[in-house]
C-alpha cells in the first residue's frame, strides 16, 4: 500500500464516523440535571482554604468570568455528549483567554494556547467546543450581540476546519516546526484595527521581561532582593501576611527553604543537564506565594527569585498540578505525575516551549510543574476589542488549535475526513454555543445566588486587600 493509498483509507476512516456521531449531533448540549455549586465545591478541595472565596469573588464579576472558572461544569455535561471517536492529547480548558503571546527560546514572539493545567487525553470536539462557547459568552458579555456570536463562532470553527485539512497533507516534521509568529499574523490580518493592535501587543510584549518585573514585585535589603508582599495577591508562605492556617502541612516547615528546597531540587532533574547548567549560574534570594488567573484561584503556586552575577534576574513560577477536569469525566490511562502531564501535554501541543517548562515534587507529595513567570507574555483585551477585530481573533484561534491538535494527535487527516468541507460542523457548533450560553447564564445565576445566601462565601481582591490595611 503506498502513502497515498493511506492517507485516503485514513480519511475514510473519518469520513466513517459520522455514521456513528453525524456531526449535527454536536449541537446538543449534554446531561445539565446537576448542581454548579456543588462541582465548584468539589474543585475546590485540596486548595489554600482561605482563597477559595477569592476564587468565587473573582467568578462572580460575570458570567463570563464564571465560566472561566468552571471547566469542571463543562467537563461533566460533555461527558455526556457524543464525539467522533479520535481522542489524543488535548488542552482541556481551551477558552479564549486561555490564548495568547509569549517569547519562543529564539526571542521571537509567538501566539499559542498558553495554559495547560486541565491537558489530557480526550475528544478533540471538547477543545472546540469550549473555545465555541467561550466565544458566545464573551460576545454576549460586551453586548455585540447574539448575531455577531453566532457569526464569531462560525469562524472560529470554519477557521479549525481549514486549517485541519492544510495541516492534514503536512509530515510530523513540518507540523513540529509550524509555528505562529506576530510577525506572521501581522501580515495575514484583515483589517488595520487588527494589526495596530498586533504592534502594540509586540511593543507590549518588549516590556514584559524579568528585567522590568523586578523593581515592581521586590526590593533590594542588603544585597539580597526580597518580593514585596501585596496580600491576597502576593505573600510569603511563612510571613506575616500569609494566608496559610495554623494546621497546613507547608507552614508547619517554618522556611521558605525547607519549601522549595526539595521542589528545586526534583525540578532540576526534568530539565536536564543543559539547563541546569544555565541555572547553576543563579542564586535564590526568595520565595512568595503568588495567585493567579480565576480557575487556578487557591492552587498552590509559588514564584521563585533568582539572581545571577550580574544582578539579572529570573523568575521561576512552581504551581501545583491536580488531576485535570477531562480525567475525571473521561476514561484515559491515568498519569503517573500531574506535573508531568501539565509539561508533557504543554511540549506536545505547543509551537515552542519555555526552556524551563519542567516539573517537581513538593513537600507532602504534592505534584507541581515549574515554568517562568511571565516572559513576555500578553493576552488579548476583549473590552477593547471592535467587531471586526473580535473575528479576526476568533478566526486565529481556531487556526492555533487546529495546529496544536494536529502536532499532538497525528490524526489531522482522519479530523478533516470527518469534518468534510461544508458548513455541517459550524452550524452545529453555532447551535451548541447558544444553548450553552444559556446554560452558563443559568448556572451564573444559580451560582450567584449561592453566594448571596450563603451557601457559598465569596469575597473580591479589594476586601480581602482591606484586612491587611493596618
Amino acid at each position: 500500500m503506498t502513502p497515498f493509498d493511506l492517507l485516503r483509507e485514513r480519511r475514510a476512516l473519518g469520513r466513517t464516523a459520522r455514521k456513528e456521531t453525524p456531526r449535527s449531533a454536536h449541537a446538543k448540549i449534554g446531561n445539565t440535571h446537576r448542581d454548579p455549586v456543588d462541582l465548584l465545591r468539589e474543585n475546590s478541595l485540596g486548595r489554600v482554604e482561605a482563597l477559595v472565596p477569592l476564587r468565587y469573588g473573582r467568578m462572580l464579576a460575570s458570567p463570563f468570568t464564571f465560566y472561566r472558572g468552571s471547566a469542571i461544569i463543562q467537563a461533566h455535561d460533555l461527558s455526556t455528549t457524543a464525539n467522533s471517536g479520535f481522542h489524543f492529547q488535548i488542552c482541556g480548558d481551551c477558552h479564549l483567554m486561555n490564548f495568547g503571546g509569549f517569547a519562543t527560546p529564539e526571542r521571537a514572539l509567538a501566539f499559542d494556547i498558553n495554559d495547560f493545567d486541565e491537558t489530557a487525553v480526550g475528544p478533540w470536539e471538547w477543545d472546540l467546543k469550549r473555545l465555541s462557547a467561550s466565544l458566545c459568552i464573551a460576545v454576549r458579555h460586551l453586548g455585540h450581540g447574539d448575531r455577531l456570536a453566532d457569526e464569531v463562532v462560525a469562524l472560529a470553527v470554519h477557521s479549525y476546519q481549514y486549517w485541519t485539512e492544510r495541516y492534514s497533507a503536512m509530515s510530523p516534521l513540518e507540523l513540529w516546526y509550524e509555528l505562529i509568529t506576530f510577525d506572521r499574523l501581522e501580515r495575514i490580518v484583515t483589517t488595520d484595527d487588527s494589526r495596530q493592535r498586533i504592534r502594540n501587543l509586540i511593543e507590549k510584549a518588549s516590556r514584559r521581561t524579568h528585567d522590568t518585573m523586578l523593581p515592581k514585585l521586590a526590593s533590594r535589603r542588603e544585597g539580597i532582593w526580597q518580593i514585596r508582599d501585596a496580600p491576597p495577591c502576593i505573600f510569603h508562605v511563612h510571613g506575616k501576611t500569609t494566608l496559610f492556617t495554623h494546621d497546613d502541612d507547608w507552614l508547619g516547615l517554618g522556611d521558605w527553604r525547607k519549601l522549595m528546597g526539595p521542589i528545586y531540587r526534583h525540578y532540576l532533574k526534568s530539565l536536564g543537564e543543559v539547563r541546569c547548567n544555565l541555572l547553576a549560574h543563579f542564586e535564590m534570594h526568595d520565595v512568595a506565594f503568588k495567585v493567579v488567573g480565576v480557575g487556578s484561584v487557591g492552587t498552590r503556586c509559588l514564584i521563585l527569585l533568582m539572581v545571577d552575577p550580574h544582578e539579572k534576574p529570573l523568575f521561576i513560577q512552581f504551581k501545583e498540578a491536580s488531576t485535570s477536569v477531562i480525567s475525571r469525566y473521561f476514561d484515559a490511562p491515568a498519569p503517573r505525575h500531574h506535573g508531568h502531564r501539565v509539561v508533557h501535554g504543554q511540549r506536545l501541543m505547543q509551537g515552542a516551549t519555555d526552556p524551563f517548562l519542567g516539573w517537581s515534587s513538593g513537600p507532602f507529595g504534592r505534584t507541581i510543574y515549574g515554568r517562568q513567570l511571565r516572559d513576555m507574555k500578553i493576552s488579548a483585551t476583549l473590552e477593547l476589542f471592535q467587531k471586526d477585530t473580535f473575528r479576526d481573533y476568533a478566526g486565529l484561534c481556531g487556526w492555533v488549535l487546529a495546529r496544536a491538535h494536529a502536532k499532538a494527535g497525528g490524526q489531522a487527516t482522519e479530523v478533516a475526513g470527518y469534518l468534510g468541507n461544508g458548513d455541517q460542523m459550524a452550524e452545529a457548533l453555532v447551535g451548541y454555543s447558544r444553548a450553552y450560553a444559556d446554560q452558563v447564564e443559568q448556572d451564573y445565576e444559580r451560582f450567584r445566588h449561592a453566594c448571596r445566601s450563603g451557601r457559598l462565601e465569596a469575597r473580591t481582591d479589594a476586601d480581602m486587600a482591606a484586612d491587611f490595611v493596618a
